[in-house]
């Protein structure tokens, strides 16, 4: 991902040759396969930090051990390289719609609440981070479309009977992405102090409009 991973990588890659290696430990010690789960949560969880605070091209390995107080060569013996460790600690489950989203009003709105929820984060949540990256980096933003596309649009498109499915369906993404990056990221204060509720209030007859096009089911 860009010139500075490229050399922050050809330096941690020469630390003990160890690229790629997962954390080792005898066959049947517990404690140290407990020890090595919680080393690769620590790291992460200072990876997705950092990745917020500074962006990603800042956010090197070595920044990235000192905030999980591992040293680089451990980074690398869990993770491999910057790339793959930032994908890891940017990657979130996407909700999938139910088969019948696009013809149930309860189902259209349990898949929003769940997308909502799951995107209702905190600064180093990461949805924020990935979000946030992909403001300055092409990469970040490579994968905040991959992700999306794979995980949001392709499977709300398949329950939307329109020709215009895959259009509306990224509708319904985009709506989402703004209202949760505006009310987490940017802190805008009228959506922060609005509860979830009161969002699916307001938003719901619309995203109802784009999944269900013909309307839906008594109940809605």
């Amino acid at each position: 991902m860009g010139a500075v991973e490229a050399a922050d990588e050809l330096l941690d890659g020469r630390h003990d040759g160890q690229e790629g290696r997962q954390g080792e430990c005898p066959d049947g010690d517990v404690d140290c396969v407990r020890k090595g789960e919680r080393t690769r949560r620590r790291i992460l969880e200072a990876a997705r930090r950092k990745f917020a605070e500074v962006g990603y091209e800042r956010a090197t390995v070595r920044v990235i051990a000192s905030e999980a107080c591992v040293d680089k060569s451990s980074v690398i013996q869990y993770f491999g390289t910057k790339g793959a460790l930032f994908r890891e600690a940017v990657h979130w489950s996407i909700p999938h719609p139910e088969s019948d989203a696009g013809g149930s009003g309860e189902a259209i709105e349990s898949y929003v609440r769940g997308m909502l929820n799951a995107w209702a984060a905190d600064a180093h949540a990461p949805f924020a981070v990935l979000l946030r990256a992909g403001m300055t980096c092409d990469e970040a933003a490579e994968l905040w479309r991959d992700h999306v596309t794979e995980g949001c649009v392709g499977p709300l498109a398949a329950t939307i009977v329109s020709d215009d499915a895959r259009l509306r369906a990224a509708l319904v993404s985009a709506m989402l992405t703004g209202i949760a990056g505006e009310r987490h990221l940017l802190g805008m204060a009228d959506l922060t102090a609005a509860s979830v509720e009161d969002i699916l209030r307001l938003t719901l007859p619309a995203l109802r409009g784009l999944i269900a096009p013909d309307g839906v089911s008594e109940g809605v």
